[in-house]
Parts: C-alpha cells; structure tokens; sequence
C-alpha cells in the first residue's frame, strides 16, 4: 500500500472523529455530528479506496446502530429494501442471460439488422446492442461479451486503425448510458428511487423511470455514434462472427426475460396495472425479478441441468448489494439526523439560478465528480442532499435528483471512470489520451443531453 493511502487509512478516522468534535463544539445536536463523521469517513474511503469500497460500506452499517442513531431494526430495513432485493434478482437473471449466450446472438443480430458494410453504421450497431443488452445485464458483462466479436470484426477488416477507437469506445460508452434506460440497468438508478422513496413517501414505478431514462438513451446514442465515427471511412466490409442454430437454453432463458420485463414495465400500467387488476397492492419489482429466479433455477436448460445454477448465481457483485445497503443507512442517518435538513437549506440559494443552467450544472458536477469515484458512491452520498435541497426551494425533489442520478454513470474520459471504459482500454487499442479526448466533449454532450431533456421532462 502506498504512503498516502496509508495515511488516509489510518489519517480518517482521528480527522473524522475532529470534525465531530467540532460540531458538537458549535452547538449541533450528537447525531448531526455522528452521521457527520461517518459520512465525511465514508467519503474519504470511497473516493480514495485505503480499503475496498464494499468493506468502506459497511461502516454505516455498524456505526450508526452502535452510536444510537438508528436501530437495528432500521439497519435491516437497509438489507431488506424491496430495491437492493430488486438489484439482487436483476443480478441473478442476468447471470442465467450470460450463460445461456442468449444476449450475445442478439447483439449480432442487431449488428446486422443496422448493417455491417458501413464503417458508421457498423459502429452504431455495436453501440445500440450494447445499450440494448446494458439496460438489462450489467454494463460490465455486456462489454465483456462484446468486445471479443469487437477484436474479430476489426481482425477481418483492412481499415482496423480507423475503426479501432470509435467502435471500442463507441461499445463502452453505449453500455454504459444504456444502463440509464431501466431501474436496474445501473445501481445509481436504484439509489435514487430508494430515497426519492423515503424523501417524499412515493415510490417510482419501473415504467415511470423508463419514461425518464429511454428517451436520454434514444437521442444520446446517435449524438455519440455521429460524433465517435466522423473521421470514419464510407464503406467498409467485415464478416461478423456465426451463432449458428438457436438453442433450447437460449429460447427458455429469453421467454423468462421477456415474460418478466413484461411484468415489470406493466406492474402499475396501464390502468393500474395487473398489481390492481389481480388485487395485490403489495407486489412490487422485487417480487417479480426473484419469481424470474426460482424460475431459473427449476426449469430445464435441455443439456441435463437448468438455466441457471448456484455455482454462477454466486459470482454476482455481492459487493455492490453492500454498497447499496450501506447507502441507504447513510441515507437514513442524513434524515433521522436533521444533516440532510441542515444541507439542503444551505444550499437551497443554489437554486435561484435559471432551472436549465441549475440542471446543467449538476450534471458536468455529478460527470466529473465520477470520472474518478464510484458512481453508486457518488450517487449513494448526493442523492439525500440534492433532495433535501428541492424540498427547502420549493422544488420537485426529482428535478435536481433525477439528471444527478443518470450522469453518475456517464463518466468517459478516464479508465478508470466506469468499468466498460476498463474493459475496453484492457484490449491494448485504446490509449488514454484517445479516451480521454473523446470522452471529454462526449462528457459535455452527456451533460448537456441530460439536463435539457430532464428540464423539459420534469
């Protein structure tokens, strides 16, 4: 370990326990200075990683219960949310998806439905099956299957200089902005709704976030595929790789995804929804997606075993469910507290400034804050204080929450910024200048994106 990680390891907590100190000094009641220096330790653990992120995660977890903020019973609520069980079930299915190699045949479908005979439409794709299977799949496991049919296709093709960056980042990028278009095609999308949630006392349906996140999706993948592919030669011809016959395993995998996607988009609508039609006021995402999973794990895959297995259904990222849980105790610190209150009319002045220019600039905030913090992280610490600001100007807390929450994952211009960026720059034929020179205007045009289609939507 570094010298200045090693600091910040044992540096935080004595600095943490200063500013508590501090604030108890001024006059502030002990919790606003608990949650204080747990979050200010937090954030020093996130951005800088002196530990792994999912331990640093855990922290809340422990703390706030041991030092009376919350209850126990409370910190339990955090593992049990209806959302953290819904990301835990989007995890699980995807995993069956990815085995089944259901998604890789329609990303080449897709491919060649849009065409591969022109450089720019080749990329586009690539990038709009990687924004397809992305709001469904993590965005990791979309890039990671795509880019080996990427390295065939430019292995087959004279123009591979040409066509190398824009068609790797053009992949990494759309993964990462199709995951805005579903609740569980990035965890900061999840985040929001859980304290939108606990803010207002409304819950944001599946298909409510859908009708915010797909148009973003629509108009920023095209914007991105003119942009990367404007150097790009006319025509250029490529041989995509074969899937052969459709399998048993893929049929099944796909009916259960489709059926389940189904069910989810029409929970509430239209006319209530089945959950009204069926009377069960109680049914929510989570029970659907996990449904989805008992489903995987009994029905037949056609070669002996079934979709999914406990072998693969136990590599899911159990790190980001423990990120998610100690996001919400933190979240539920700031509010039992008064913190978030305290934030919230601090910086409720902010928003005297035109709406558009307020959303824009929450935007490039929240898109350079995550080029080098996690982006659940991110969303996780300014979730509560964005809405605790809305609620004190009077304003929508989804005004200021929703585009803070979807630029979290639109961060292009480094590395290490998202894990599709990591992925792609892994394969040795992206460099970082090249990243980051074209991250950054597609940064600005993510941000300018955001804020003007939620301005307008919200």
């Amino acid at each position: 370990m570094s010298s200045w990680r090693s600091a910040l390891l044992y540096g935080t907590p004595p600095a943490a326990l200063a500013l508590a100190g501090l604030l108890l000094w001024a006059g502030h009641d002990s919790e606003i200075a608990i949650v204080a220096m747990v979050a200010v330790w937090c954030v020093l653990w996130w951005v800088f990683e002196p530990v792994p992120i999912p331990v640093t995660s855990l922290l809340p977890i422990a703390l706030l219960p041991l030092l009376g903020v919350l209850t126990p019973a409370e910190v339990g609520q955090a593992y049990g949310s209806p959302l953290i069980l819904l990301l835990l079930g989007g995890f699980l299915l995807s995993k069956a998806m990815e085995h089944s190699g259901a998604h890789r045949r329609i990303a080449l479908g897709l491919v060649r439905v849009i065409g591969a005979h022109s450089g720019r439409r080749l990329v586009l794709g690539f990038m709009v099956a990687a924004a397809t299977l992305s709001m469904w799949i993590s965005n990791t496991a979309t890039t990671l299957m795509l880019l080996p049919v990427a390295l065939v296709v430019l292995e087959a093709t004279r123009e591979r200089r040409a066509l190398s960056v824009p068609l790797l980042l053009g992949m990494a990028y759309a993964a990462s902005v199709g995951g805005l278009g579903t609740p569980i095609g990035t965890p900061p999308n999840l985040i929001f709704m859980q304290i939108y949630q606990q803010t207002t006392g409304e819950a944001v349906t599946f298909s409510q976030w859908m009708s915010w996140g797909l148009p973003v999706v629509l108009v920023l993948i095209p914007l991105m595929a003119v942009f990367l592919t404007r150097s790009l030669p006319g025509r250029i011809d490529v041989d995509l790789p074969e899937v052969g016959r459709w399998r048993t395993e893929e049929r099944r995998v796909l009916v259960v995804f489709a059926l389940t996607a189904l069910a989810w988009i029409t929970r509430g609508e239209p006319f209530g929804g089945w959950q009204a039609w069926l009377g069960l006021p109680q049914a929510n995402d989570a029970s659907v997606a996990l449904l989805a999973v008992v489903l995987m794990f009994v029905i037949p895959n056609g070669r002996g075993g079934r979709l999914l297995d406990w072998e693969r259904a136990s590599s899911i990222p159990w790190g980001v469910l423990l990120l998610f849980a100690g996001g919400i105790c933190l979240a539920r610190g700031f509010e039992s507290s008064g913190l978030s209150t305290i934030l919230g009319n601090s910086l409720a002045g902010v928003t005297d400034i035109p709406t558009f220019w307020l959303l824009l600039s929450i935007c490039l905030l929240v898109t350079f804050m995550t080029e080098t913090t996690s982006n659940t992280a991110s969303a996780t610490l300014l979730m509560p204080v964005l809405a605790a600001a809305a609620l004190a100007a009077d304003l929508p807390p989804e005004l200021l929450m929703v585009p803070a929450a979807m630029s979290a994952s639109c961060a292009f211009m480094l590395p290490v910024a998202t894990a599709p960026n990591t992925v792609v720059y892994s394969s040795g034929m992206v460099t970082t200048s090249q990243m980051a020179r074209e991250g950054l205007l597609i940064n600005l045009l993510g941000a300018l994106v955001i804020a003007s289609l939620c301005w307008l939507m919200l």
